[in-house]
């Protein structure tokens, strides 16, 4: 009786680990990469692409794909999610069918609009699914770019005022050689 108690419970367990590893597959694989092109090290007013591989891996048909950008800010202190409005025209790509093995490529061009430590991630879902599927994550550092240069500020500032005190005294001068008679 003891043997089949412990048949009884191996079966019941390689039962168990199949249907929690079948349930684990998922029927999506999504990567995300930076692409080659992109700056080593990033100043503001770069762009950066990347580039997401999304995978049918499943036995079925995928209707109605949806994947999204989203960005997040990650400096100490200042840990939030970024609105794209600025950053990218290109946020989403809609309505994709993949059959089963098909895969799907998306670039995801950004411009680089404030300095900082960030991180990139793809989401998808389908429309008749339930779960969300993320890549991984790609992380990158913006360095600060001075928007204000005192080289070409400090000429304007200075160089305008004089032009303008100089037309004002050649407009007086030039008068005063008219009113005279020689």
């Amino acid at each position: 009786m003891k043997k089949w108690n412990m048949l009884w419970r191996g079966i019941l367990l390689v039962f168990l680990l199949t249907s929690v590893s079948k349930a684990a597959e998922a029927p999506i694989s999504l990567d995300l990469k930076p692409a080659g092109g992109n700056p080593a090290s990033p100043v503001m007013g770069d762009h950066l692409q990347f580039r997401s591989t999304l995978v049918n891996t499943g036995s079925s048909p995928i209707e109605g794909l949806v994947a999204w950008i989203s960005l997040v800010e990650i400096d100490p202190g200042h840990e939030q999610p970024v609105d794209l409005e600025d950053w990218s025209a290109h946020k989403a790509v809609t309505g994709a069918r993949l059959k089963p093995g098909e895969s799907l490529q998306t670039d995801w061009p950004m411009r680089l609009i404030k300095g900082g430590d960030y991180r990139v991630v793809v989401s998808v879902t389908d429309r008749g699914g339930r779960e969300v599927f993320t890549s991984p994550t790609v992380q990158f550092h913006v360095r600060q770019k001075a928007v204000l240069q005192a080289g070409r500020v400090i000429p304007v500032a200075i160089g305008i005022p004089l032009l303008l005190m100089g037309l004002i005294f050649f407009n007086k001068t030039k008068r005063g050689f008219r009113r005279r008679k020689w």
